[in-house]
């Protein structure tokens, strides 16, 4: 299985490929068409013509993984145009609305940060920031995640 984080770098292949292409034929398109190398452990997202199915090829260390989804009807209602190049960043929350072919651009940041909060005892004061996240079954919960400056 393949977890995909929030550290990982994703990059979307504006283009479509040809999805004869196998984990060497996309590899040559990072390499040529998208300037990255296939072995750098980033993800790199590719779309067939039709819009109806996405590869997703990822080297972990050990070797390649090659993931494929194909939609049962339609076509995946969001790409990036092709007027920002040949390459879009994805963030792994736009990753995962994409795969549910929904709208990455109307995803909501998993985290977002509030305050600074500064707490003062006597001469000591601490300021840092709070990053709350919102639960997916009730807005009214949230986890905190505290971080210094």
């Amino acid at each position: 299985m393949m977890q995909i984080t929030p550290q990982m770098r994703i990059i979307l292949a504006v283009e479509p490929v040809d999805f004869r292409k196998g984990i060497d034929g996309l590899a040559a398109i990072c390499r040529r068409v998208l300037k990255n190398d296939p072995f750098s452990g980033y993800v790199f997202v590719f779309r067939n013509k039709r819009g109806s199915a996405i590869k997703i090829l990822v080297y972990d260390g050990q070797g390649f993984w090659l993931c494929q989804k194909r939609l049962s009807s339609g076509h995946f209602r969001w790409w990036p145009g092709r007027e920002k190049g040949q390459m879009e960043q994805l963030a792994a929350h736009e990753l995962q609305m994409l795969l549910w072919n929904n709208n990455p651009n109307s995803a909501a940041p998993l985290w977002k940060k509030s305050g600074p909060v500064i707490l003062r005892s006597g001469e000591t004061c601490i300021m840092f920031f709070l990053w709350t996240r919102q639960s997916n079954t009730e807005a009214r919960h949230s986890t905190m995640m505290i971080s210094p400056l």
